[in-house]
């Protein structure tokens, strides 16, 4: 049996909001009691908040909202791991405060999400959720030289907002179009020469981009950067993708772009309010498509993310500090816990 750390005199327990796709929870049943969530929906939180009472760790998704109450009612939880890279749905402060781990999963879904990310692309540039549609429909009357007529992706602007790991990779899928593309993140980076890109003001990027892409995390300050301004700044054929999340965008300056054809179409994976009401206006827009939060769905990707979450309780409940903890400093400066 593995070593018990923190004085337990039984085996750690661990809540985990769901299940899990792969071998992870088995792997860390080896190292714990574990308790799963099996339905298909997120847990009530009052369910999360009853359940963590008696948890060592938490093993979450980006779905649930892990506030100060949620963390106040976990009195032996050491770790809370998300199987995502952001962590805005996390209250990170509450966490360290207690002297709380929070990790997440950077780096491994990278390249899925860039995959999908020029798929979006593509797909929106080229009409083809409206292709598939007149087919479906009947409307595919004959060969019509002007029959839905999309942009091409080859040697267009492509506007990059946030250059980070996935903002970068989306850039290396650029070059094999022979795009030029433009970046804005709050920093320059030293090596925008070698990936190919050109740092841009927002308002200039904006400007000149035939397809705008965001990779940015969600903050207070990128909030709503996309709102009616930023939309009006755009050309009117611009393509905006979105596949970070989704309060980077105001949703209702969106429809506007779309309803006027201020812009010509956007692809977002992401949205205020997931999964989007069936009744939401947005959902009537011929030139928005929207897929269900799946940028890092390959089986491949999901299963290395679970891997990762797991492993980073795993460690903690080893008496390791994890990889990919967020805020290691605050967990390192010794906060004092309750036993």
């Amino acid at each position: 049996m593995p070593r018990l750390p923190f004085g337990h005199k039984s085996r750690p327990r661990v809540y985990v909001t769901r299940e899990l796709p792969g071998d992870a929870i088995e792997r860390l049943r080896d190292h714990a009691d574990v308790d799963v969530w099996h339905q298909d929906t997120p847990p009530p939180r009052e369910y999360i908040v009853q359940a963590v009472a008696q948890a060592d760790g938490l093993l979450c998704l980006l779905t649930d909202n892990i506030d100060a109450g949620v963390i106040e009612a976990g009195q032996r939880l050491r770790i809370v791991s998300t199987m995502a890279v952001g962590y805005d749905h996390i209250d990170v402060e509450a966490c360290s405060r207690r002297g709380i781990m929070v990790t997440n999963t950077p780096g491994v879904l990278t390249e899925t999400t860039a995959d999908f990310t020029f798929a979006l692309l593509l797909a929106a540039a080229r009409r083809l959720p409206e292709a598939e549609r007149a087919v479906r429909d009947g409307r595919w009357s004959t060969w019509d030289p002007s029959f839905l007529l999309g942009q091409d992706a080859g040697g267009a602007t492509l506007g990059i907002v946030g250059l980070g790991a996935i903002g970068a990779a989306v850039a290396r899928r650029a070059r094999g179009f022979d795009m030029r593309v433009l970046y804005y993140s709050r920093t320059q980076r030293p090596d925008d020469v070698e990936l190919g890109v050109t740092y841009a003001p927002f308002e200039k990027l904006l400007a000149e981009s035939d397809f705008i892409s965001v990779h940015v995390p969600l903050t207070a300050e990128t909030r709503h950067m996309f709102n009616a301004d930023a939309f009006d700044r755009m050309k009117p054929t611009a393509i905006f993708i979105n596949t970070a999340r989704g309060a980077v965008v105001d949703e209702t300056a969106l429809l506007r772009a779309l309803e006027t054809q201020r812009i010509a179409a956007a692809a977002i994976d992401v949205a205020e309010v997931e999964p989007v009401p069936k009744h939401d206006m947005l959902l009537r827009m011929p030139n928005l498509l929207v897929t269900p939060h799946i940028a890092s769905a390959s089986v491949a990707t999901r299963q290395r993310m679970a891997r990762m979450a797991v492993d980073t309780i795993i460690e903690t409940l080893e008496g390791k500090t994890p990889e990919h903890c967020v805020n290691v400093d605050a967990v390192q400066g010794g906060v004092e816990r309750p036993d």
